[in-house]
């Protein structure tokens, strides 16, 4: 499929309410690049391009110019089944990654046979100079490393980073929010001593007390820790 052939397709699915309503959503991307076509549909074009097996040279056509193409882009990525080739486009692609959506988006389905592996990148994208290659980095950690391959040593991982990223930042407070739900008495020490940065420290206990996974005895223990602001 040509570029033009795809753009055609996607501009017959354009919805403009939804176009606008992503406009406002996802700041980061110039409302020209939006055309506005709904997840479901782009999830859906995505699988049958996929497999077609004819995505290899969308793949390649890097930098896309509209953001449904890098919402194709991830969602075919997040399907390949091999895990070295998946890996493979993954890295080609986190450098164009700009916006949440995409990044948060994009789940490749092969990590979860080779979660060794992907602990050996995600180690590598968290250091990344590139804030959304460190988003999805952490967004990984937090998937498929809060359950039963839970070590104390991740958080402790992601408890170190500081970054002037407002996007980073939320991630960081995302996953602590998701660890106190899943390893609340590991967890628990880096927001009682204050391991984390002010603001992410409180949108942490913030993003925790509106979860619907913590008890209401630990949201009323986490309300007294928050770090009160002087002026």
């Amino acid at each position: 499929m040509s570029e033009t052939d795809l753009q055609r397709k996607l501009y017959a699915l354009q919805d403009l309410k939804y176009r606008d309503m992503q406009i406002k959503i996802i700041p980061a991307i110039a409302p020209g690049t939006v055309i506005g076509v709904r997840t479901p549909e782009l999830r859906a074009m995505a699988k049958e391009i996929l497999k077609s097996g004819n995505y290899k040279e969308f793949l390649k056509e890097l930098p896309h110019r509209y953001f449904e193409e890098n919402q194709l882009h991830a969602f075919i990525v997040s399907g390949i089944k091999d895990l070295h080739e998946c890996m493979e486009e993954l890295e080609k692609f986190l450098p164009y990654v700009d916006n949440w959506a995409t990044c948060d988006q994009m789940s490749p389905k092969v990590f979860r046979k080779h979660r060794d592996e992907l602990l050996v990148h995600i180690k590598k994208w968290i250091g990344s100079e590139k804030p959304f290659t460190v988003r999805f980095g952490i967004g990984m950690l937090m998937e498929h490393f809060l359950d039963a391959d839970f070590d104390p040593i991740y958080p402790e991982m992601v408890a170190g980073l500081r970054s002037e990223e407002y996007y980073v930042n939320m991630m960081i407070a995302w996953y602590f929010a998701t660890a106190l739900a899943k390893q609340y008495e590991s967890v628990l020490p880096y927001i009682e001593k204050k391991q984390l940065d002010d603001w992410t420290h409180n949108k942490a206990i913030q993003k925790s007390i509106e979860s619907y996974r913590i008890p209401d005895d630990r949201k009323r223990y986490l309300k007294t820790l928050k770090v009160i602001r002087r002026q």
